[in-house]
């Protein structure tokens, strides 16, 4: 069993350490645990932060730092993309600020073996959100139900980004197929597995606003995402 978690970032100077080693201390078995880092030159120099612990963490972190700001997506591609190359078994995609919390990854683990992706979720019995403004709770959850009710999926937590994947899933999926550029990206991976049969499972987990950094989400980005979803309902799967 290995396993990738996959972070992107872009100015997470405040938190980048301090969730590396986080993930490392919730995992029992590091060894089978490698994290990959996919900076976008950010200018507060989070990619030095990162090879700063790469001498500590030796052979379990690694870094992808890429040329300008390219995107949420593209990010995420390009890391799951590195990972298959290097025969990872599981893929975890989570945050850098702490809203998606390590103490998860165990039970993910433990479920993946079973599922073909897991959900860490803010949306069932359990699950809940901390630090937000009310605005944001109204999008979120105005936005999770839009998204269900055109895309005809019971995935409660459509547009959340703490999720694990296994590597047949993700080869399943089709990455070079997808339409979305942004946080669609997100509910456009699970939608798509869920219409191949995938079997997947959705666990509670508490989410906490970041403490540090600024957050990359708007209502703007928020909008645009939505906006994709009949895209994506009309998208060949």
């Amino acid at each position: 069993m290995r396993l990738l978690v996959i972070i992107p970032t872009y100015n997470e100077i405040e938190n980048i350490q301090s969730i590396i080693r986080a993930v490392f201390d919730n995992v029992k078995n590091s060894e089978a645990c490698h994290v990959l880092i996919v900076d976008d030159d950010s200018p507060d120099k989070t990619a030095d932060a990162v090879k700063a612990l790469q001498a500590e963490y030796k052979n379990n972190l690694f870094l992808l730092l890429r040329e300008d700001k390219k995107g949420f997506a593209s990010a995420y591609c390009d890391g799951f993309s590195w990972g298959i190359e290097r025969n990872y078994d599981y893929f975890l995609e989570m945050d850098a600020d702490f809203s998606h919390d390590p103490k998860y990854i165990w039970t993910m683990l433990e479920k993946i073996k079973i599922y073909d992706f897991v959900i860490g979720s803010r949306n069932i019995k359990g699950g809940k959100v901390e630090g937000w403004p009310f605005w944001r709770h109204i999008l979120s959850k105005g936005g999770s139900f839009y998204s269900r009710f055109i895309l005809g999926c019971p995935i409660k937590d459509l547009t959340g980004g703490f999720n694990m994947w296994r590597r047949e899933t993700i080869e399943g999926i089709g990455l070079g197929t997808l339409i979305s550029k942004g946080y669609s990206f997100l509910l456009e991976k699970k939608y798509r597995a869920y219409k191949k049969g995938y079997k997947y499972v959705e666990i509670p987990i508490l989410f906490k606003d970041r403490a540090f950094g600024k957050s990359k989400m708007t209502k703007k980005i928020f909008f645009e995402a939505l906006a994709n979803v009949w895209k994506i309902k009309l998208s060949k799967i």
